[in-house]
């Protein structure tokens, strides 16, 4: 995707109606994911986009690296089927969760769509356990005749290599 600098470094561009449209689709992202209304998640998702959890928070080419999710549109619907089909340990014991989503700076544009970072802070209470996890996401937003969807989803844990437990929901 070509870029451009932002005309700030840290601030969202108010008078940018796609930042504010991708802005609000993130947030809109993270109720579903809370609801764990995840066919309707999976209906923010352009074609063909790809959600990611790396391992190694300074590789670009994921393809090529183990990561901790690497899903396409397939492997991420059989993700959803897994959470929501009551055969998964996930599915039986999900755990409950609230998260914010904050800090967000546009790092790319191009004519049909906007690249955003921000952070995520999740909180989770799983089996008697309350756990918080943190991280940089960034967003690819595309922008067609249907709205904007979500092309690329990168989620970089703070502890990415760190041990991860199975979750029982989705970042």
């Amino acid at each position: 995707m070509a870029t451009e600098a932002p005309s700030t470094a840290v601030e969202l561009p108010r008078d940018d109606p796609r930042a504010l449209a991708a802005v609000s689709l993130i947030w809109h992202e993270a109720h579903l994911l809370d609801a764990r209304r995840y066919a309707e998640w999976d209906e923010l998702w352009s074609e063909g986009g790809e959600y990611v959890i790396p391992i190694d928070r300074d590789v670009t080419d994921f393809a090529s690296r183990l990561n901790l999710v690497y899903d396409d549109d397939r492997m991420r619907r059989m993700r959803i089927e897994r959470l929501t089909g009551g055969m998964s340990i996930s599915a039986a014991a999900a755990a409950r969760t609230v998260r914010s989503v904050s800090r967000f700076v546009v790092t790319g544009r191009a004519t049909d769509a906007i690249e955003i970072c921000s952070a995520q802070i999740l909180v989770g209470y799983k089996r008697e356990e309350t756990f918080v996890l943190a991280a940089d996401v960034t967003h690819r937003i595309v922008f067609g005749a249907d709205g904007p969807r979500i092309a690329r989803k990168i989620v970089q844990l703070v502890n990415s290599e760190e041990t991860v437990t199975a979750s029982g929901f989705l970042l």
